[in-house]
């Protein structure tokens, strides 16, 4: 619990008020809820479902934590997962569309899904019907990774027809992951939060097929929330099930996609093939530069490899919004670069 400074998780609740407000993530009423907490027996009956359910758990503090999903503005404090935890940090893009796509829909969903897996990137999505259920369903198919985000509790698979395509990507060495305890019915307001889990823990969200209204489209919008890039496959004009896709390329908010490059050339991202393998230039040019000692610290951080607006913001302190003018200052003087997917690279 190197964070919080103690070494002991239980040691937590000897805290004041006071002493969690100066920790980074923690709110007053989040301080103030650990505070007065005794509920414990709660605590060991959630243990104990937990253990029942085969289920593991992994705290924002924990290594096998999704890296990208500590940097969204409210990522969950826990996670319960089965399968690998190893999977919850392979590169990935999330896969989502609409629970009844038309015949071109599932085709493009297979062909994305093949695509993104055979490049050696995971497969992000919600495990619910149509687009998402057969995304999976094609990376197993083709030996790839991929994890399935609920909004339910791990041990209640929704929709219970894709309890046996669950079971597949645990034991194919995918992962399902739940931010909801063990018993959590799949209640309607659970699906939202879903979806910026799985957005948050990706580089980017390739859209398939959606309507104006659903899922898919707060999904899109969790992720230009959160920094990340969205994707969208085009459709023909007056298709209702595609309305939502078009209307994302016609408002600028996500890019028209037709090969693989298209995504990787917008993500910094780390694959299996070569030909995708992240660069990572070696610079002392700000150096000779007259900068401010703010502008020196944000050097710094660039040194070893180049940084997600969010990675920059979580390291220096600042939050996104006092980074980017300093970050266009820094490019105004040619000393960073802004890669697609608001990377920022030292020149």
């Amino acid at each position: 619990m190197h964070k919080t400074g103690v070494e002991d998780a239980s040691e937590l609740f000897r805290l004041k008020v006071s002493d969690f407000t100066r920790i980074e993530g923690f709110g007053e009423h989040v301080a103030r809820n650990i505070v007065v907490f005794d509920n414990w027996k709660e605590v060991d009956a959630v243990l104990n479902k937990t253990e029942k359910a085969g289920a593991d758990l992994i705290s924002i503090d924990d290594e096998e934590y999704p890296r990208l999903l500590k940097q969204i503005y409210d990522p969950p404090i826990i996670l319960w997962i089965k399968g690998d935890k190893a999977a919850l940090n392979h590169e990935g893009i999330a896969v989502i569309g609409t629970r009844r796509p038309g015949k071109y829909g599932m085709q493009q969903t297979a062909s994305w899904a093949k695509r993104i897996s055979e490049a050696g990137i995971s497969v992000n999505s919600g495990l619910a019907y149509g687009v998402d259920a057969f995304a999976h369903k094609t990376v197993l198919q083709y030996g790839g990774k991929t994890v399935a985000v609920l909004g339910s509790g791990i041990d209640v698979i929704y929709p219970a027809k894709n309890s046996n395509l669950a079971r597949n990507i645990i034991e194919n060495g995918g992962a399902v992951i739940t931010e909801y305890p063990p018993g959590t019915p799949p209640d309607a307001v659970n699906f939202p939060a879903r979806n910026r889990i799985v957005s948050g823990m990706s580089h980017g969200v390739l859209v398939v097929e959606s309507g104006i209204k659903g899922g898919s489209m707060i999904t899109a919008r969790c992720a230009l929330d959160q920094n990340r890039e969205v994707f969208v496959v085009p459709h023909q004009l007056d298709y209702p099930r595609g309305e939502g896709c078009n209307y994302l390329i016609k408002t600028g908010q996500g890019k028209l996609v037709q090969k693989l490059d298209d995504i990787l050339d917008e993500v910094s991202i780390s694959s299996d093939n070569n030909q995708y393998q992240r660069a990572e230039p070696q610079s002392k040019k700000w150096e000779s530069l007259q900068l401010s000692s703010e502008l020196k610290k944000i050097c710094e951080l660039l040194i070893e490899s180049e940084l997600h607006i969010d990675q920059i913001s979580e390291k220096s302190g600042k939050p996104t919004y006092t980074l980017l003018p300093l970050l266009l200052d820094l490019e105004m003087q040619g000393a960073v670069r802004q890669k697609a997917g608001k990377y920022f690279e030292l020149i």
